[in-house]
């Protein structure tokens, strides 16, 4: 970036349980970017996610949902978190985040499933890049 003269304010990219970006985080930490997660939920995965052992465990726990939980996790790590949804009970459960908070250990098991791998697709893709420009 020795070329560039502004540092962008924040950097969204696909971010979630399964695709944690920490070697991503530690460089935008460098340069005071902020980490916005792009499908955080996992887009098509959530089912996968949601159906986890460890996820579905705290979320008894709590009293919350899968989605609760994965949003929670994202938000402790320092990460913007921009679900998407149309429908007025799923915008509503994903604003309830702020009444629990994981515990360290609850969070390094959380971060263990990291799999350093896109679920959507690899940017650095050609087929992707074409599609990109398909929208």
């Amino acid at each position: 970036m020795a070329c560039f003269k502004v540092v962008p304010a924040v950097n969204q990219i696909e971010t979630n349980l399964y695709c944690q970006r920490s070697l991503e985080r530690s460089w935008m930490d460098k340069k005071s970017v902020a980490h916005m997660a792009y499908a955080p939920l996992g887009q098509d995965n959530r089912n996968e996610m949601f159906g986890g052992l460890a996820v579905r465990a705290l979320a008894e726990k709590y009293g919350k949902t899968p989605a609760q939980i994965l949003l929670r996790f994202l938000m402790q790590k320092g990460i913007a978190v921009i679900p998407r949804s149309t429908k007025p009970e799923h915008i509503r459960e994903k604003f309830a985040l702020f009444d629990f908070t994981l515990t360290p250990d609850e969070m390094a098991q959380l971060s263990a499933l990291d799999r350093k791998e896109p679920l959507i697709g690899k940017p650095e893709t050609p087929e992707l890049v074409e599609f990109s420009l398909t929208w």
